[in-house]
């Protein structure tokens, strides 16, 4: 078996594009979710709250050419995969193209924008404004597809376009294909683009936050007085490699990848299954060859939800108990989607390498519903740990649990 560690990460969230920003939003506990004023058009629209991407503009060097066939998704994987790789030293690395690197990466699904030129064929019987780029936008692997191309990567290729599980199963995978010896080294992450029409899907569910007034005190994961959770977007991408082959080239390292668990309900679409939920945690633990008790931290999925904070709480408690400090990554960003796997994943490593914990915001009355657990509450804490964990739950009862290990030399 080989070793997977972590030689680059870059992103970008609603609460900032570089880890020095981000941190200090976390740090101030400032969140990154509005009023989205433009949602009025609307009708029948509950929620007008949303945490978009606010300062992302594209590099001078993406030609008109390159973009046609990028939507706002693949952008923000591309742009995301061009700074992590720039910050691993492997930015126009030979080993790009030599089939040893590929890329594992996923969103929910491609740009909704694009749907319309479609939904317009089918409703006015008129092909007008469809292009050659217009599925390649919407499909379901834009993001590492426009990667591999922009990259020139010749390696695997995994879709993970699993919903809220997208980002967390692309680094997974990644971890697999390096580990069993099939890759190098891999891109792997998650991304979204912010639509009304993501909203939409969970408002019907009534699983939106409608606080739109009070922007700042939403979503508010695992209290008794949470509402919904909030949409939001960005992209996040690991760049992940065999340990040897890192210290060969005297790379930087970030964190080591050794556990990953993730299994899938098999009971129901929309509601989560707290037994199956505990079993994708069980399995990361033991992959990862270590015990509940070893963990120092847990970004939890926290949604915001009724039945998933409940259910994720009490598959949490069952198998970590109730010591390990949690907090929940998505009372700032809101729910990113596809990214959430990722973007949680680097603010974790980045945590621990400052031994320095957020707290969930919002969280100001737990809901006694929830499981007994260590929340991190009301502020930051410092914690001096070896090992964190990220995990991700998602639509078609899809479960994933990554666990990252301090590097020493």
């Amino acid at each position: 078996m080989k070793r997977v560690v972590v030689t680059g990460i870059a992103g970008f969230s609603p609460i900032g594009n570089d880890w020095d920003t981000i941190y200090r939003h976390l740090k101030s506990y400032k969140t990154g979710i509005k009023r989205m004023d433009d949602w009025d058009k609307y009708d029948g629209l509950n929620t007008r709250l949303a945490a978009p991407v606010t300062d992302f503009t594209l590099p001078k060097h993406y030609s008109r050419k390159t973009l046609r066939s990028m939507g706002r998704v693949a952008q923000f994987a591309v742009c995301s995969t061009e700074r992590a790789l720039e910050d691993a030293g492997l930015l126009n690395s030979p080993l790009l193209s030599s089939g040893q690197m590929g890329v594992a990466y996923g969103s929910s699904a491609g740009d909704s924008i694009s749907y319309i030129d479609f939904g317009n064929m089918l409703t006015k019987n008129s092909t007008d404004g469809l292009n050659a780029n217009s599925y390649i936008k919407m499909m379901a692997h834009t993001a590492p597809v426009n990667i591999g191309v922009f990259f020139g990567l010749q390696g695997r290729v995994f879709t993970t376009s699993s919903a809220c599980t997208s980002g967390s199963q692309g680094i997974g995978y990644a971890y697999e294909a390096i580990k069993y010896g099939m890759q190098t080294a891999m891109v792997a992450g998650g991304s979204e683009g912010l639509c009304a029409t993501e909203s939409a899907v969970f408002d019907t569910l009534f699983a939106t936050s409608v606080k739109n007034d009070t922007p700042h005190l939403s979503p508010s994961p695992f209290d008794k007085n949470r509402d919904g959770l909030v949409i939001g977007e960005g992209g996040c991408s690991l760049i992940l490699e065999e340990l040897e082959h890192a210290k060969s080239r005297g790379a930087n390292i970030y964190a080591e990848i050794i556990g990953f668990g993730t299994n899938s309900d098999g009971t129901h679409v929309t509601q989560p299954n707290a037994n199956t939920m505990q079993e994708a945690i069980r399995l990361s633990l033991t992959d990862a060859k270590i015990e509940a008790a070893d963990i120092g931290y847990i970004n939890a999925h926290g949604t915001a939800t009724d039945r998933g904070d409940i259910a994720e709480s009490h598959a949490t408690a069952n198998i970590m108990g109730n010591k390990v400090p949690i907090s929940s990554l998505k009372s700032y960003t809101g729910h990113t989607l596809g990214a959430c796997g990722a973007l949680e994943a680097w603010c974790s490593i980045e945590m621990m390498r400052n031994n320095w914990f957020c707290p969930t915001v919002n969280l100001t009355t737990l809901d006694p519903q929830c499981g007994d657990l260590d929340y991190i509450m009301t502020e930051g804490r410092e914690i001096e740990t070896d090992y964190v964990m990220s995990n991700n739950f998602a639509f078609g009862g899809i479960n994933t649990s990554l666990i990252f290990k301090r590097y020493q030399h």
